[in-house]
């Protein structure tokens, strides 16, 4: 039985030492190399009594962030990673929020953490952990204590009241998850992943422990090279990449310009999405270009560890016939619920997409309120306590039983592959000197967050300060002045107006 994450690299270290475990095109590291790595990481934090905490790791994207990572839960304690590329104001949050003992970072981060209030923590360089000599008792007796509720992460994703949310899992949700997502997508020894997503999102899951699980390999693909569709596709030809699990976006940014024609994955047969809605035609191009490759679509949020629903593709979807979310993962459930939030959805009906199911992480870290709103009791089990997470998606089942992806039930959306909170961007807005009020919309068509506001300032003043404060992938596409907010009778800003208005030109 798995109780610890760490059984994963134990186990490989003496079938495949001498093996790449991750790479970045430019440094590798084997899976001695990492396990080494995290036993000195380990060792450092028993001997300076840190256990059981959250610990930042705070490094450029690379090989030994990952290593950093697993030193963490080496030393009992749950890793929080954050990236130089994240605003500083949502840093600094994130740093408020968990108040950690210690920052690791790399040479390329060390100034830049010198810039923020640590709450009393340490820094400490990567680089100077590896001098740590190795005590295998302590490690070895960090690791017999572990027990499967322990945390191991924290990420955090867009909070409504513009603080974050750190959502927290644990080892047994981890393991549940790469358990069931390996035989869904048929993983094994042979795979090569090639990672997109930043390694502060719970999206790297799905290589990161698949990888030490059957001794895989995992390629971190340069963000750079994601701006040129052809050198990416040769990127994945280089290294022989045969397996990712992309955003929609990243997708269709290789399919959309026409790259293909020019050079196609040689060894690419696994192909994962999710996060975002895939056109059609611009799968369907992926599937000409690759005929004999799987295709899955996969759905879930981050307080469900990772994705909980999958829907493999067997047939072409026809053309504005949405691709289904499918089915859920072996060892949770699905429940629909309608707006009572008591009575089940029937087939055709729409209603909130609620988890059940050991998938569920701990919930928000140090946010017992948010927590309690989210994580709720089964209202359909009286009997005895268990915990539903209430994603605040809306789905209904097709005529197949199929469960199909509606909409975001409040004004959380999906864009460019992350999950953003327009209340968040707001927030941001409000903050700066000269705005006195704000309102954000999404142009789904388009793909475009629209923000309103009343204030002094112009427009690309206003866009200048929440580039400060956003990543890219929050920042309006359109940004209006305007004299007067519309609001609803009882008081709040009337934000179906302003979309009207949007849609009207006005």
């Amino acid at each position: 039985m798995y109780n610890n994450v760490l059984k994963y690299l134990n186990n490989i270290v003496t079938k495949k030492p001498d093996k790449v475990a991750f790479s970045d095109g430019e440094t590798d590291l084997t899976f001695r190399q990492i396990y080494d790595s995290s036993r000195k990481i380990g060792t450092y934090l028993d001997q300076q009594k840190i256990y059981k905490k959250p610990v930042v790791v705070f490094m450029k994207k690379s090989p030994e962030e990952v290593a950093a990572f697993f030193g963490v839960v080496t030393g009992g304690c749950f890793y929080v990673p954050i990236d130089e590329e994240m605003p500083v104001t949502r840093v600094q949050l994130i740093l408020d929020n968990v108040c950690s003992p210690l920052v690791i970072c790399d040479e390329d981060t060390l100034e830049l953490t010198s810039r923020f209030d640590l709450k009393g923590g340490k820094t400490v360089l990567y680089s100077d952990l590896q001098k740590v000599d190795v005590d295998d008792a302590a490690v070895t007796a960090i690791y017999e204590k572990a027990i499967d509720t322990d945390p191991i992460y924290i990420v955090f994703t867009s909070g409504s009241t513009g603080i974050p949310k750190g959502v927290c899992a644990c080892h047994r949700s981890v393991i549940d998850y790469i358990e069931q997502l390996s035989e869904i997508l048929n993983l094994g020894e042979d795979t090569v992943f090639g990672n997109q997503s930043p390694l502060y999102f719970d999206a790297c899951l799905k290589e990161l422990y698949p990888t030490l699980k059957f001794g895989a390999t995992t390629y971190l693909i340069p963000k750079s090279k994601f701006s040129m569709p052809t050198t990416l596709v040769e990127y994945l030809n280089e290294h022989k990449i045969n397996t990712i699990c992309w955003v929609v976006s990243a997708l269709t940014m290789v399919s959309a310009f026409d790259t293909f024609s020019t050079v196609k994955p040689e060894y690419l047969h696994t192909v994962a999405f999710g996060s975002e809605v895939f056109p059609v035609t611009q799968f369907l191009r992926w599937r000409e270009a690759l005929p004999n490759a799987s295709f899955t679509n996969l759905y879930g949020p981050t307080e469900g560890t990772g994705m909980c629903c999958f829907f493999r593709m067997e047939k072409d979807p026809k053309e504005g016939e949405p691709i289904p979310i499918g089915r859920p993962f072996p060892n949770r459930e699905i429940l629909l619920f309608k707006e009572d939030g008591k009575t089940l959805a029937g087939e055709g009906e729409e209603g909130e997409i609620c988890i059940r199911g050991t998938n569920l992480t701990l919930g928000y870290y140090n946010d017992p309120e948010r927590t309690a709103q989210a994580f709720v009791q089964n209202p359909l089990n009286t009997a005895y306590p268990e915990l539903i997470y209430k994603t605040g998606d809306i789905g209904k089942y097709n005529a197949e039983g199929q469960l199909v992806f509606v909409s975001r039930k409040d004004y959380q959306i999906k864009h460019m592959g992350h999950r953003v909170e327009l209340g968040e961007i707001e927030v941001g807005a409000d903050r700066i000197s000269g705005v006195r009020m704000s309102a954000c919309i999404y142009d789904s068509e388009k793909k475009k967050i629209v923000l309103y506001y009343i204030g002094d300032l112009e427009k690309e003043e206003v866009s200048k300060e929440l580039k400060t404060m956003f990543p890219r992938y929050m920042i309006p596409g359109r940004i209006f002045k305007i004299d007067a907010m519309p609001f609803t009778a009882n008081g709040k800003i009337d934000r179906k107006t302003l979309k009207a208005n949007y849609e009207a030109g006005k």
